[in-house]
């Protein structure tokens, strides 16, 4: 089984900063693709932005300079640093990963999410 758990998430005011944690756990070989996508009430879920095993990152043009996406794979880990937060980011934040458990089988998962909300 493989769980990913996200954690960070908080109130924040306008312009400030949060960082959000995906951990990865259960019967993992590899993680290729991770990534963090936001939903806001009525609209629907979006990029923000993804990284590779490698370490090459892609991000949506609103948040470009703002936000940074790093990993550890050592800890099956991903990180979002979110700075100049904007009261348009409230959102719930959700973690994604492409993964090969143990015996080969490669699936795509999500966590359950962590809300961010940001106001004054």
């Amino acid at each position: 089984q493989v769980q990913l758990v996200e954690s960070g998430g908080g109130l924040v005011q306008p312009g400030g900063s949060l960082r959000l944690s995906c951990a990865a756990s259960g019967t993992i070989f590899t993680i290729y693709d991770m990534g963090w996508y936001r939903q806001a009430p009525g609209k629907q879920r979006e990029l923000v932005a993804r990284i590779t095993k490698s370490g090459s990152t892609h991000y949506a043009d609103s948040v470009k300079c703002r936000f940074t996406i790093s990993r550890d794979n050592a800890k099956n880990t991903m990180y979002l640093q979110m700075n100049s937060l904007k009261a348009e980011e409230t959102a719930v934040y959700y973690c994604n990963a492409d993964i090969v458990r143990t015996y080969g089988v490669r699936n795509d998962y999500w966590g359950q999410g962590t809300q961010v909300t940001v106001s004054s």
